[in-house]
Order: C-alpha cells, then structure tokens, then sequence
C-alpha cells in the first residue's frame, strides 16, 4: 500500500514538472505573468502568512542598502545564536569580528508576543553577462514572513525597531575614523564616498589626561553630555542638531588633544576639513553633505587657513591693468581657470557652519581652532555658530599634576610648591611641560626627581628669558618713545623757524616799501 502511494506521488510530481516545462517552452511571457499572478492568489486564500522582500542593493545600485546593513547588524546581534549556519567576517571600518546569518538560513525572532520568521537568501543571475553594477550577478536578500493579521504591527512598528537596533550595533561595532577631503580632481563622480579619505581614529586621548582644571574638564564634559542627549529638544526649540566649540590659545596648550578627547568620549568620527583645498562654496557644500552623523568637523587654524575676507591678492593685478589685447582677446568657455586659489567666501564658511545646509543630517559638532581670536570675524564666532568658546590657556598648577600623574605616576613630591609658585610666575605650554617629564635617565627609567628637577630648571629659566624678553621690550618701547618725542620736538622747531621766518619777513617788506616811499619824495 505505502510503495503504491509513493509510486503515485512520483507520477504526479513527475507530471507537474511535465507541466512546468511545457509552460516555460511554450507559453508566452506575457500568458506565463498571468498565470503566476493567478497562482499566486489561489494560494493566498490557503495561506494565511505575508512576506517582505529587503534586497542588498537599492535604487542605487553602486551602494548597498542602509536597510539591508541594519538587518544584518540586528540579526546577527540578537538573531544569530538561533541559527544552525553562520559565517564569521571581519567587515570593514568594523573593530569587532561579525558572525551573521549565512545564506539560506532561516531563525525566529519574537516581538511583542509575535513569532517571526527571517530567511537569508541569495539569487543568482541567469544571464552570462559583464556589468559595472556590484552584485548584479548575484543578489542578496532578506525575507520576513509573518501572520496577515500582525501586519500592521511589523509594518509599523517591528521594522523601525529593527531598523533602530540594527543602526545602534553598527555604532557600536564600527572602527572610528579620521577624514580629510580630497583634492577635487580626485573626487569620482559615481562614488560620492571618493570625495573623503579616512584611516583608523587611534588618538588615545582622554579627558583624564587633559592638562586642564578640573572643573573647566566637567563644564565641558557636561556640555558634551547635554547635547549629545538633546535630539527631542533641538527639533523642539527648530534648531539642528549640532554645536560649534571655538578653541583658542597659544601654540602647545593642547587643541588638537582636546578634540581626539572630545571624540573619544563621544565615541565619533573626526573629520578634518582642509580648506585651502577647496576651491569653492560648492565644493564645501558637497564636502559637508557627504559627513555623516555622530561627528565632528575639525577646522584647524581657521585664522591661516584662507582670506575669508574676500579680497585679492596684493600681488595679484586688477583687470583693469590688463593690456588692450588680451581684453579683446575672445575666451573659450572651456578654458580652465589659472589661478588655482581657494575662492571659498566668508559667506559660504557662515552658510556651511548655520545656513540651511547645515540642517542636512544632525548630531554634528563643528570646532574652529585658532592662536589670536582677535583676527576672526566677529560673524564668525558668534553665539550661535561657536555656542562655545573654550581658552586654551598655559599650564597652570592643577593641569601640571595631571600630566605629572600620567607621566611620572607621582601625586605629590618635594618640589611642587616650588613648581606651584613658578607656573603662578611664568608662562609655559602643556606641552613644554610634558616635555620636560619625559626625559629618560641613564637608567633607562623614568627619574621623577630627575624630571622635576629639569622642569624647575627649565621653569627658571623661562622666567629669566620673559624677564629679559620683557625688559628689551620696554626700552625697545622707550627708544621709540624717545625717537617719537624728538621727532616731534624736531618737527615742532622747524614749525617754529619756519614760523619767525615768514614773520620776518613780513616785517622786512613794509620797511623796503617805506624806503622806496622815501627815495621817491627826494
């Protein structure tokens, strides 16, 4: 009985496929579509459960989809221990190694009481044919399945989750990175990534080994806290979520330490904006449209990166000198520009840091760094453009002993008040500071009396050069004061000379005309 039911089976499966093939030789496509449609809705009516098709590549088949990449990062977070077949990859700009759904793989997921179904799959290309397009010969997909009557919820609110989650473990798996933009003869006009280059962000700098005081370091850390918690309030308020920090000082007193701070703590990328390549305010626009959120834009000495005030160079000649002939020359429309100098205005600087460009994405942050503020344009660094500004000044006592834990791990030791009184009395960058602590004594280890002794030394003599510095100062001001004052005393006498002069001779003119008088009457 069994092996005539098999036997039965066989035929009808064998017939079918008959079927099948008749259909595909010898049914037109068109008949072939109606008839899948028609298929289709019979089994609806026997088949209570829908499906949702995410494939790798989108309408922009040169990247995949955003979509795709965050179901993968939640299915392979929250998913992936329920499957039977993964595999492991090591994704790029990815610290951690990522083990995934492997294709043709289905695992459950349970949402607010729903069972639901993924399925990893792959479809290959029938064609034998050479395209530019990535993963057009083979097309990745994922597929949910669920119960008709969860529809609305997996709609609405089961794939935002996942979308949500999936970009959440992304964050936090993936390689920070440090940008900086490229030349714009480099830029690729069907890889809009081609106009940034990044490498691994490895500053190992922390608010902990910031040379600052500490309750300068917690202002700024509450700062950071408060906007990176402040999406809901920002777009209350109708403002975009960003926020500019303007760093200032001398050389050495640690800007650049205090954004690879920054970013740790954030946990962001940096991107490093170097506008002495850019040579217009479109190029800046496009350069900012491609950053993406959780980052922080870095322009570094602001004050010599360009002349943001729009005029032309001293040596650079008005067309108006031009000859004659070179005016009536006619100019092709293709001729390129020979002065490749950046024509980045003050006014596309301000339209990239608060204009409406500057909505496009969120959770920004922009930092201008600069050693004279003076210079700035006060548009430039107003409230609301740099919200914040931070100075960056000499080392003073409470930032020493950070640096003198970090490098020497001592917490007090003989010499420090006499330290404390130096710093109070001379100006010397963190950086100088550090310096002087890092010196390696004979032994190849690192001497804290040996290092504070040198750094007093170096303190006293640092005074000793101001003091000096600052005595030659002053009579330089004295001479010039002096040289002032006799230029002026000079000049005062020859006004007075020339005066008595001219009074002379007005005096000598009416006794010659008397004398004239005179020899007439005779």
């Amino acid at each position: 009985m069994m092996v005539e039911r098999w036997a039965g089976f066989g035929s009808a499966m064998a017939t079918v496929i008959f079927l099948w093939s008749v259909v595909q030789n010898y049914v037109p496509p068109t008949f072939r579509l109606y008839l899948t449609a028609w298929a289709a809705k019979v089994a609806a009516c026997f088949n209570p459960y829908l499906q949702i098709t995410i494939s790798e590549y989108g309408a922009e088949r040169f990247q995949r989809s955003d979509f795709f990449l965050a179901i993968e990062a939640y299915l392979s977070d929250a998913c992936a221990r329920r499957a039977r077949k993964l595999k492991a990859e090591l994704v790029k700009d990815s610290k951690n190694l990522r083990v995934t759904v492997d294709d043709h793989e289905e695992v459950t997921d349970d949402f607010s009481g729903t069972t639901i179904w993924w399925y990893a799959s792959k479809r290959q290309s029938k064609a034998q044919v050479i395209t530019f397009y990535p993963g057009e010969d083979e097309r990745r997909f994922y597929k949910v399945v669920f119960h008709r009557r969860h529809r609305d919820l997996v709609v609405d609110s089961y794939l935002p989750f996942v979308l949500g989650e999936g970009r959440a473990v992304t964050v936090k798996n993936r390689q920070r990175r440090l940008f900086t933009n490229n030349a714009s003869r480099n830029w690729n006009p069907y890889r809009s990534k081609s106009v940034w280059s990044h490498v691994p962000f490895e500053h190992p700098a922390t608010f902990d080994t910031l040379a600052m005081h500490p309750d300068e370091k917690e202002a700024i850390v509450d700062d950071l806290m408060a906007f990176q918690e402040s999406k809901d309030y920002y777009a209350k308020v109708g403002k975009a979520w960003k926020r500019g920090y303007l760093l200032y000082g001398p050389p050495g007193t640690g800007k650049s330490t205090m954004i690879a701070a920054m970013a740790n703590f954030l946990d962001y990328d940096v991107y490093d904006l170097e506008l002495t390549a850019v040579k217009n305010n479109t190029e800046l626009r496009k350069l900012f449209i491609e950053t993406t959120g959780k980052s922080i834009i870095v322009i570094e000495d602001i004050d010599c990166s360009i002349d943001l005030t729009g005029k032309r160079r001293k040596d650079k000649k008005a067309s108006s000198d031009k000859d004659s002939d070179d005016d009536d020359k006619p100019k092709l429309p293709m001729d390129p520009e020979k002065d490749d100098a950046t024509k980045v205005t003050l006014s596309g600087l301000l339209n990239f840091i608060d204009g409406l460009w500057s909505a496009c994405g969120g959770e920004r942050i922009i930092i201008f760094t600069t050693n004279h503020k003076d210079k700035l344009d006060p548009a430039l660094i107003r409230r609301g453009r740099m919200d914040k500004h931070i100075e960056m000044s000499y080392c003073r006592f409470e930032g020493f002993k950070v640096l003198a834990k970090n490098y020497l791990d001592v917490i007090e030791h003989e010499l420090f008040e006499e330290i404390q009184r130096l710093l109070k009395e001379t100006d010397m960058s963190p950086a100088d500071v550090a310096e002087n602590l890092m010196p390696m004594s004979k032994k190849k280890k690192r001497d804290p009396d040996l290092c504070l002794s040198g750094l007093v030394k170096a303190l006293k003599q640092a005074k000793e050069d101001a003091a000096a510095a600052a005595a030659a100062k002053a009579k330089e001001e004295e001479e010039a004061k002096e040289a002032e004052a006799k230029k002026d005393k000079e000049k005062e006498e020859a006004g007075l000379k020339k005066a008595n002069e001219e009074n002379k001779g007005k005096d000598k003119a009416p006794e010659e005309a008397n004398g004239d008088i005179k020899e007439g009457d005779k």
